[in-house]
């Protein structure tokens, strides 16, 4: 009995909704109508490609955007480079902006060098006067050393008639004797000592003169030696150098006292930290690159150096910058010598602007002129607005640069083509615009890419005639 009177109320209000939409719809549709006319469908990428029905874009094949009466932004390019695109335009091109502001500028330069010694802690040992090695008392590469400590026993009958002079003089001749003992390659210890020296000591020790590694050797027991003649090369490995070449564009960054983390192959798990002590003034022209030098402290550690001779190793520089005006990396263009941004107005207008960009870091551009902190610029879809902008360009009127109205009239007296020399009006109508404040005919369109190319050539006959007319009456 309960389901009969459902039934009945769902009929009753069935056919009571079906009257009133049918009374209301013609109203509604209407309404929706005139509130957005539809003019036309348009590529977004494309404005040239329009159709009166939806479809896709010939060029690109994109689904053809419907552009309405009431739509404000019609994806045109004006004369002060303000590029106007749609909601729709917007949406497709993914357009995103970002404000520019003072901040710091940072920078992290990786860079590759080697490390090496400290040249300033080499030592080469040569013989001072002719003689013989009678021992050695280091007889291989590598082997540590104290400064003072034994190399060799050398044999010289010139050193040892030298020292038994000294023992026998007394006063200025025995200080004479002792000074050309030092030039002989005797240590002042080792004149002191002379005088407890056993006659029978045929001879003398070469001592180390730092503490260090034998880094070369070129004698062995029982070897003649001549005046002059390499013996020992001894290399402090206490302190290294971290060596690497910073290019032109990376110069700027750097300095004195910077710290550097440094990490090598050979030494996984360890990172070194120092400070830039040295920027090599000169440049090499071939690379257009300077060596740049970092001071690393090298203990021993369990009886023997971390850092060897020559590791390559990788470098990391921490670098700031003070404050600056920066905007994103991606919002800057380079088109050729010059840098551009595209400004966001709001409301889809994109103005074109030209900017003096200054150092590059990690993620912020640093701009010298052009824009204004706070200024929004566009960060994701500038280059397909520029795209955009050239291309709204070429199909742009050159008349549209410049109202006709503030332009000087073209010359009555002038009857034939500027370019051509075709009667005026003969090829149809003639082609009007405006150049430089001037209104300029010419027989067809044709005649322009002439008329680009010597403009003030045209423009001087232009002159010539409105010169030669008689004055308006």
């Amino acid at each position: 009995m309960k389901t009969f009177p459902a039934i009945i109320l769902t009929a009753i209000i069935t056919a009571s909704a079906a009257w009133f939409a049918s009374r209301h719809a013609p109203a509604i549709a209407t309404t929706t109508t005139t509130a957005h006319k539809l003019l036309r469908y348009q590529c977004a990428m494309h404005p040239q490609v329009t159709s009166d029905k939806p479809g896709r874009c010939t060029i690109c094949g994109m689904e053809l955007t419907a552009i309405y009466e009431d739509d404000q932004s019609t994806g045109t390019t004006t004369a002060d480079n303000l590029v106007v695109l749609t909601q729709n335009q917007i949406q497709v091109l993914h357009v995103q902006s970002s404000a520019a502001a003072i901040r710091p500028l940072q920078r992290t330069l990786r860079v590759a060098g080697v490390i090496t010694e400290d040249t300033t802690r080499h030592r080469v040992l040569a013989a001072y006067v002719d003689g013989r090695i009678d021992k050695l008392s280091i007889n291989h590469v590598g082997a540590e050393v104290a400064a003072g400590q034994p190399l060799a026993d050398f044999y010289s009958p010139g050193l040892l008639q030298a020292e038994r002079e000294y023992r026998q003089l007394s006063g200025n001749l025995r200080a004479n004797t002792a000074l050309r003992l030092r030039q002989m390659g005797l240590a002042p210890a080792q004149i002191d000592a002379l005088d407890h020296k056993p006659a029978d000591d045929l001879t003398s020790q070469i001592l180390s003169p730092i503490s260090g590694t034998v880094v070369a050797q070129a004698v062995a027991a029982g070897q003649y030696v001549t005046t002059g003649e390499r013996m020992f090369e001894i290399a402090d490995f206490s302190t290294m150098w971290f060596v690497f070449r910073a290019y032109e564009q990376g110069l700027p960054w750097l300095g004195t006292g910077q710290n550097v983390r440094i990490t090598t192959q050979a030494l996984p798990n360890k990172t070194f930290t120092a400070k830039i002590s040295f920027i090599d003034p000169n440049l090499d022209e071939a690379t257009r690159s300077a060596n740049i030098r970092v001071e690393l402290p090298n203990p021993p550690v369990n009886g023997k150096r971390e850092l060897l001779n020559r590791l390559f190793a990788d470098g990391q520089v921490e670098l700031v910058a003070p404050s600056v005006l920066t905007v994103p990396r991606s919002a800057v263009l380079q088109t050729g010598p010059e840098a551009l941004v595209y400004i966001d107005h709001g409301s889809g207008g994109y103005e074109r602007r030209v900017v003096q960009t200054g150092r590059r870091g990690d993620t912020y551009q640093e701009i010298l002129t052009g824009i204004k902190p706070a200024e929004r610029v566009v960060t994701n879809g500038n280059l397909l607005i520029d795209g955009q902008a050239e291309m709204n360009r070429a199909f742009m009127p050159p008349a549209a640069a410049e109202p006709a109205a503030k332009a000087k009239p073209f010359p009555e007296s002038i009857k034939t083509c500027l370019v051509s020399g075709e009667k005026l009006g003969e090829m149809g109508e003639p082609y009007v615009f405006v150049y430089e404040g001037q209104e300029v005919k010419l027989c067809c369109k044709d005649c322009l890419k002439k008329f680009d190319k010597e403009p003030a050539k045209y423009l001087a006959k232009i002159n010539a005639a409105a010169t030669a007319a008689p004055p308006p009456k």
